[in-house]
């Protein structure tokens, strides 16, 4: 692999592998994350920048507040969008400190981690993606 590769690259559609970041992240059920890099493993390709970027390019149209830092903490000018959708599906969250820059809590990932297996243990599947501008 050249170090030129990036699996991400715009090209005005989704390449294969954006497509399947994608098809990764509409897996995740609600009130469950999966971080960025926990998205590559689980494809076996790429790393966390490039399911990041796949998100920044693509991912309007699948619950990208799904997908977060290894952190939890909120994706940057997007927290309160974020944070809405989280209380909306019952995400679990931390408290920040009254140290934190707003006081903005961040996913608790030791509860709210997604291992990429269904309730029963299975895997996933995959669905079809609606390919509207959602």
């Amino acid at each position: 692999m050249s170090e030129d590769y990036d699996p991400a690259a715009p090209t005005g559609h989704p390449s294969e592998y954006a497509d399947r970041v994608l098809d990764t992240v509409e897996l995740i059920p609600p009130g469950k994350v999966m971080t960025y890099g926990d998205v590559a493993e689980w494809l076996g390709e790429a790393g966390p920048r490039q399911v990041g970027r796949v998100l920044a390019l693509y991912g309007s149209g699948v619950p990208w507040w799904r997908v977060v830092r290894s952190d939890g903490v909120l994706l940057s000018g997007h927290e309160l969008r974020a944070l809405d959708a989280y209380r909306a599906e019952g995400t679990p969250l931390r408290e920040s400190g009254p140290a934190a820059e707003g006081h903005i809590p961040r996913v608790d990932l030791r509860r709210a981690r997604w291992d990429g297996h269904a309730p029963g243990g299975a895997a996933g599947t995959r669905g079809d993606r609606d390919s509207g501008d959602g």
